[in-house]
C-alpha cells in the first residue's frame, strides 16, 4: 500500500506490521482507534484451553503444625484446669478461707495446729475462750518488740536451757489490781509480794550486803544466819537488837568473843550472872598448926572464891580468905 496517498489515513505498527486506518472508511457505529487496539491486543494474547487456578489457604506441613499446636494448647488447658481443681480440693478452699484458716471480720482465725516457717508479724494473738494458747518450737521461741525505727527494744527467748528476757525493765504484776510483784532493771530488783519464802535446803545465798528492816522465821521454825567460811556482820546506825522472848540467846565462838562499846558501857542485867571455866589462882600462906581432929575428919572443901582482875582485864578466881587474896595469887596475870 502506498503510504503517500492523498487519503487521510493513520498508520499503526502492530506485531511488526503496519496497519493503515483510513478516515474515509469510518461509518457510524464503527470502532475507534482505541477500541481497535484493545480488541487486537486481546486477540493477540495466547489462549490456553485449561486456565490455572491458585488455591488460597494453609496446606501441607504448615497445616499439620497448626493442628499440633492447637491440640497441645488444648491439652495444656485441660491439665491446668485439673491441677487447679485438685489444689482447691486439697487446700480446702472455701468462701470463708482456706483449710484451718478462716477470714472473719475481726481478723484471721486458725483452727488446730499451725506451723510458721518464716517470721510472723501480727498485732495481737489470742486463743479461743475454752482452750489455751501453745507456742511450740524444736529449738526455741523468741518474741521480739521493735520501735518505729525498727530497732529491737525487747526480747523474750524460751530455750531448752533457759528463759531469757532482754529489756530495759522487767515486771511481773498481779492479776487483780495490777500490783507489781517483781520488777528488775539495771539499778535494782524490787519484790513487791507480801511474803518472800525460800524453800531450798541451802537457804538464800547473798554475795553482797543485805538491807532489811525485819528478818523472822516462820512460826515454830528456827531462824539461822550463817556464814560458813567468812564472818557475819550486822550493822545498824541506831542499834542492833536481838531478842528471844521465850527462849535462850546463845553466842558461841571458837576463839574470842569481843563485846566492845566505844563511848558507852556494857550493861549486864540479870538475876544471876555466871562466868564459867575461869582459871583459879593459888597462893602460899604461913603454915598453921593442924587442928586436933579425929582420924575420920577431912579438910574442908573450898566453895567461896574471890573474883580478881588482872591489869590487862583478864578475870580469874582466887580462894577467899579473911582478907583479899588477889595479890598473893597474881601468878595468873604473869602468864596471861
Amino acid at each position: 500500500m502506498d503510504r503517500s496517498a492523498n487519503l487521510d489515513t493513520e498508520e499503526l505498527k502492530m506485531d511488526g506490521k503496519w496497519i493503515i486506518i483510513s478516515e474515509e472508511v469510518r461509518r457510524p457505529g464503527a470502532m475507534t482507534r482505541e477500541q481497535y487496539i484493545l480488541a487486537t491486543q486481546q486477540n493477540s494474547l495466547p489462549r490456553t484451553e485449561h486456565p490455572q487456578f491458585y488455591p488460597v489457604g494453609i496446606y501441607g506441613w504448615r497445616k499439620r503444625c497448626l493442628y499440633f499446636f492447637v491440640l497441645l494448647l488444648l491439652v495444656t488447658m485441660i491439665v491446668n484446669l485439673a491441677m487447679t481443681i485438685w489444689i482447691l480440693k486439697v487446700m480446702n478452699f472455701t468462701v470463708d478461707g482456706m483449710g484451718n484458716l478462716r477470714v472473719t471480720k475481726k481478723g484471721i482465725r486458725l483452727e488446730g495446729i499451725s506451723e510458721f516457717l518464716l517470721p510472723l508479724y501480727v498485732k495481737e494473738i489470742h486463743s479461743r475462750k475454752d482452750s489455751p494458747l501453745v507456742l511450740q518450737s524444736d529449738r526455741n521461741v523468741t518474741v521480739n518488740a521493735r520501735n518505729h525505727m525498727g530497732q529491737l527494744t525487747g526480747q523474750l527467748t524460751v530455750g531448752a536451757d533457759a528463759v531469757e528476757a532482754q529489756c530495759k525493765r522487767f515486771e511481773v504484776r498481779a492479776s487483780e489490781g495490777g500490783k507489781v510483784l517483781f520488777s528488775a532493771d539495771e539499778d535494782e530488783i524490787v519484790i513487791g509480794a507480801d511474803r518472800l519464802r525460800v524453800t531450798g535446803t541451802e537457804g538464800a545465798v547473798f554475795g553482797h550486803s543485805v538491807e532489811t528492816p525485819h528478818i523472822r522465821a516462820e512460826p515454830s521454825q528456827d531462824l539461822k544466819l550463817e556464814s560458813p567460811t567468812r564472818s557475819l556482820v550486822m550493822e545498824a546506825p541506831r542499834g542492833v537488837q536481838v531478842n528471844a522472848a521465850a527462849g535462850d540467846l546463845k553466842a558461841t565462838c571458837r576463839k574470842e568473843l569481843h563485846l566492845q562499846s566505844t563511848e558507852g558501857e556494857i550493861f549486864l542485867n540479870a538475876d544471876t550472872i555466871r562466868l564459867g571455866n575461869l582459871p583459879v589462882g593459888s597462893f602460899s600462906s604461913p603454915p598453921l598448926p593442924p587442928p586436933a581432929s579425929s582420924p575420920s575428919s577431912s579438910a574442908p572443901r573450898q566453895t567461896i572464891y574471890e573474883l580478881c582482875v588482872c591489869p590487862n582485864g583478864k578475870l580469874y578466881l582466887s580462894p577467899a580468905g579473911a582478907g583479899s587474896t588477889c595479890q598473893s595469887s597474881s601468878n595468873i596475870c604473869l602468864w596471861s
